[in-house]
């Protein structure tokens, strides 16, 4: 009998805790989650990310009922329901009234742009029950007493138009005689420029110049009100957009946002953007020296691993959020975070022309320098010193006067005479690793949390020469120098100094300027290297926790 009790009670345990556990999960479940990604340039904000970046932001902006908050390129509405939520809470003793409180939220408060047509309705749906914000409910009910068709928040009242504050993009490209869009230069041969194209991406918030947007959102939000600004403006905008008809070429466009968002002289901003900009690249370098000389950027928390983010997504160099405060003036707070690993210091954002995104990393940067006439990225080679293509391709077998050519589809041979460039090379010894980087900006370094950093180390003889597949690192009278070179360029301590300035999936000589320039008449080992820079116990384990022994 006893036995058969103890039975019944586990088995009312289990019933209980399943029925618990289904319970807790409609009580979490969050529709939002479920919607995925629509294309590379709209990554839905998880609630967890959406959250992290509000945390950042001072407690006073909950309990003050007069900011105006915009988010100027919105997909799932996550970012206004979260903040709608938290100042529903922080105004109730402000705006005692639950329904006078949340009207006067949505009404003065919390205003946005759909990133397209799609994400408006969406985001509408998400903030307002109903992606038409003044759809009343018309009565009609299904047989078990659920009104068939949705209606919005305060059934419809409390908007004049269906779009209330969440607006549908409406803006144009703008093309010069190029055929490119003066504002964020995609072709006019582009498919988001075609008659067919239900979306066109002319992203509202960066397709009007600093001197006009204001006026533009006034219009847009406040009937021409020109007293009116935004307090707070936050979001995770669209991060690129392809500026060609094949769709190959893309272009960042993130920055634009950011730049126009400081442009508007909010008193906070804080987005999430890629960590990119932090060396720079195309359309990229002008910013990164803007915002790295910004006194106002109080926070930056960095994700080498965009998965720590963005679980399912994969953004190369990793992604990052920031807080900017107009009233701020001073050193920045660093969070580095990899996991459940996190670093954080307060320091200068320009202590060097990248960023360096390791707090750990800055002090074994600074203690190379001042040990350091002169780096490598002096040294190295631009990109194709010898003017071939990477799809150059020659004859199976040498024949008289030919040269070795290495690509990526193995060896040919080529007439020495179609060397036009670097013809002083094809008699040494060089050294060269490929153009991208094996770990994909840390996308492929996940099983152990380490990275190659460079592709295998290859020394080609007289005679030999590379397409643009290879970069080309030193060039050496003898096969001892060459040798004495490639055992420096694998040591982790140098493979470090390079991974600190990655952020994309390229590496160019430009990769090499923490690099220090030594004399090349002995090989080199990671131990004599550490003590000859002084590196302490702490930076050493850094670089062994990152960098892979390379065989």
């Amino acid at each position: 009998m006893e036995e058969n009790k103890n039975v019944a009670i586990k088995a009312e345990k289990d019933h209980t805790t399943a029925v618990e556990s289904a319970y807790d999960y409609l009580e979490h479940f969050d529709i939002l989650e479920t919607i995925t990604n629509v294309g590379n340039d709209e990554v839905f904000t998880p609630r967890k990310t959406c959250n992290m970046i509000l945390n950042s932001l001072p407690e006073e902006v909950w309990h003050n009922p007069n900011y105006k908050w915009l988010n100027p390129a919105t997909k799932n509405g996550i970012f206004e329901r979260e903040i709608a939520l938290r100042l529903d809470k922080g105004l109730k003793d402000v705006i005692p009234d639950q329904e006078t409180r949340r009207k006067h939220i949505l009404q003065n408060m919390i205003f946005a742009i759909g990133q397209t047509k799609f994400t408006s309705n969406v985001a509408r749906r998400t903030l307002y029950y109903c992606s038409q914000a003044n759809r009343k409910c018309d009565g009609i009910r299904a047989e078990d007493g659920h009104f068939v068709n949705g209606f919005a928040i305060g059934n419809g009242t409390w908007f004049d138009d269906e779009e209330g504050n969440i607006k549908t993009p409406r803006t144009e490209h703008s093309f010069d005689m190029k055929g490119k869009c003066k504002f964020c230069g995609i072709s006019s041969n582009s498919e988001y420029n075609s008659a067919d194209q239900r979306e066109h991406y002319a992203y509202e918030f960066i397709h009007y110049d600093k001197d006009n947007l204001l006026r533009h959102l006034q219009d847009l939000f406040f009937k021409g009100d020109r007293n009116m600004k935004f307090d707070v403006i936050i979001g995770n905008p669209p991060y690129q957009l392809s500026t060609n008809d094949s769709g190959i070429q893309a272009a960042p466009i993130y920055q634009k946002f950011v730049l126009n968002a400081i442009a508007l002289e909010p008193r906070y901003i804080s987005m999430i953007i890629p960590s990119r900009w932090f060396t720079g690249g195309i359309g990229l370098d002008e910013f990164r020296t803007s915002f790295l000389n910004d006194m106002h950027i109080k926070l930056l928390h960095d994700f080498p691993k965009s998965r720590d983010c963005f679980p399912t997504v994969d953004i190369a160099g990793g992604v990052c959020y920031f807080l900017w405060d107009s009233t701020y003036n001073g050193n920045t707070k660093v969070i580095s975070q990899t996991g459940d690993k996190t670093t954080i210091r307060v320091r200068k954002m320009n202590d060097f022309d990248i960023f360096v995104r390791d707090n750990i990393g800055v002090d074994i940067i600074t203690k190379v320098s001042k040990k350091s006439i002169d780096f490598l990225n002096n040294f190295v080679y631009s990109i194709s010193p010898f003017n071939l293509p990477t799809n150059t391709r020659g004859e199976e077998q040498p024949f008289s006067g030919s040269v070795k050519l290495i690509s990526s589809k193995g060896e040919s041979y080529i007439d020495a005479k179609e060397i036009k460039k670097g013809k002083e090379l094809i008699s040494r010894y060089k050294v060269t690793i490929g153009q991208l980087n094996p770990d994909r900006g840390g996308v492929n370094n996940a099983l152990d949390g380490k990275s190659n950093v460079t592709t295998k180390i290859k020394i080609y003889g007289p005679g030999e020469v590379f397409t643009a597949t290879y970069l080309l690192l030193g060039a050496f009278d003898t096969l001892h120098e060459a040798k004495f070179f490639e055992s420096f360029i694998k040591t982790k301590f140098v493979r470090y100094l390079i991974f600190s300035t990655l952020s994309s999936m390229h590496i160019t000589k430009d990769n090499f300027r923490f690099v220090p320039l030594m004399k090349f008449d002995h090989a080199y080992s990671d131990a004599e290297l550490n003590s000859y820079f002084e590196l302490n116990g702490e930076e050493i384990d850094l670089i062994n926790s990152l960098i892979r022994e390379m065989n």
